[in-house]
């Protein structure tokens, strides 16, 4: 016999911190007037526990192979490790407009119109902020026909579950979870603990019964998904969707990934057919760069497996006011820095009190160290006001004494700058014996030092 009793709490929207009553400031995350009042239900069970099974030796448990379903879009398929595992969790989040229920259906009816699925496929698309009418514009509008995508407008997991398990679909779409609740909580759509709930129910029936779920989630404005931390411990695969409105390009990155890696992205071109895949990112994101400008540098990235050109621009002028400005896109702030720092300090340069802006060409995000080499050149040349040759690409680690260290996967980099036609690649001197194939079309310099490297260029 089960006795419920109603109570009251003031839960963080930001954390998911309960208290029984209201706080201004939140103790685990600090946030402020995050807390709003919740009614839960506080049931008390007599039940029996269930046995456990017993432990085994981990030689004999039996791995299964990981059956994935993959969707047919490279760029995807990059992102997720191959494509979808069933029984898995995705969690995708982005700014609003920025294309995620676009990428859905896309994916989708990819997946249905492949060549090797069977009429016994099933794809369902639930929606809770739209019409069935309202989605149907859209699938028009980006070329979808097939009879094999069901749609469902519900926001109760309980009957979404519950359709589910009727029309067994191999992957089911939500979208989003924000807008689903649970009876089991008074609480309304889009709290703390309605996401917490609609999250673990609808996980749990995908690990007992096999479908993959791709749940669409809001974001806050700092950029983080909407919920409790805890969603993105709960679900297998957290994806954000990159990029602005006013930008064609969309950057579709892993933040965890339980079946792949974290480091590769996906790069789209938002379109009015929708979103089409960029197969060669490099030529995309330096066909504008521009001709004869000082503070440009290109330098190749490793994302994941996938080496990417981008260009690094750069703005040093004079400060109009006291204290000068240090404003970053796409790049670490604090490490753009620590080089000018590091110019001031070792290359003698009196630039430390100019106002510095800093910009990824693009919308790319990078932060691994490979380049500051890149960034460093950059501010030399604006600060000089003397552009760069066009064919020449940089990479390189610059330490505290002003040293250039080497990097990893050096032949991946020059490879694709030799791709893209530049003819020659400033390099860190250590990484010089590493270069496995040595080809006459593009020449390296080798550079120890932060000093060495602006005498090759000015």
């Amino acid at each position: 016999m089960k006795k419920s009793k109603t109570i009251t709490l003031f839960v963080c929207q930001n954390c998911g911190n309960s208290s029984p009553r209201w706080l201004g400031k939140c103790p685990e995350c600090e946030s402020w007037n995050t807390y709003v009042e919740e009614q839960q239900e506080k049931t008390k069970t007599a039940y029996k526990a269930k046995k456990t099974s017993d432990p085994i030796p981990i030689t004999e448990i039996q791995s299964g192979k990981e059956d994935r379903i993959p969707t047919h879009n490279k760029e995807l398929d990059r992102v997720l490790g191959g494509g979808f595992v069933p029984g898995s969790v995705i969690l995708v989040g982005g700014d609003p407009g920025i294309g995620k229920s676009t990428l859905a259906l896309q994916m989708l009816n990819d997946i249905s119109a492949s060549s090797n699925i069977g009429d016994s496929l099933n794809l369902l698309y639930v929606t809770g902020e739209e019409s069935p009418e309202q989605v149907k514009l859209r699938a028009e509008r980006i070329g979808i026909s097939s009879n094999r995508v069901f749609v469902l407008s519900a926001t109760s997991v309980e009957s979404i579950i519950e359709q589910i398990k009727n029309l067994s679909p191999q992957i089911a779409v939500i979208d989003s979870i924000q807008t689903m609740y649970t009876e089991d909580l008074a609480s309304a759509p889009g709290s703390v603990g309605q996401i917490r709930e609609c999250t673990s129910k609808l996980m749990q029936h995908a690990k007992a019964n096999g479908p993959a779920i791709f749940l669409v989630g809001h974001v806050t404005k700092e950029g983080a998904i909407a919920g409790p931390k805890v969603l993105e411990h709960l679900v297998d695969t957290v994806l954000y969707f990159e990029g602005g409105k006013d930008h064609p390009y969309r950057i579709l990155r892993a933040i965890k990934n339980r079946f792949g890696s974290t480091n590769e992205i996906g790069v789209f071109e938002m379109m009015d057919v929708g979103l089409k895949e960029v197969k060669n990112p490099s030529e995309i994101f330096l066909s504008e760069r521009p001709e004869n400008a000082s503070g440009s540098v290109v330098t190749p990235s490793i994302e994941g497996t996938r080496p990417i050109l981008v260009e690094i621009q750069a703005l040093v002028s004079p400060c109009s006011f006291g204290v000068p400005r240090r404003t970053t896109i796409g790049l670490d702030n604090n490490r753009v820095s620590l080089l000018l720092a590091v110019l001031e300090k070792r290359a003698g340069l009196q630039i430390l009190g100019q106002d510095v802006f800093m910009n990824v060409a693009g919308g790319v995000k990078i932060e691994e160290p490979a380049i500051d080499l890149a960034i460093s050149i950059a501010l030399v040349s604006s600060f000089l006001n003397k552009p760069l040759d066009p064919g020449v690409v940089v990479f390189g680690e610059i330490g505290l004494a002003g040293e250039v260290r080497g990097v990893s996967q050096i032949d991946m980099r020059i490879n694709e700058a030799q791709k893209l036609g530049f003819n020659k690649c400033v390099v860190p001197k250590i990484n010089l014996d590493r270069v496995a194939s040595t080809n006459n079309s593009i020449s390296l310099v080798g550079v120890d030092s932060i000093e060495k490297a602006i005498e090759v260029f000015f």
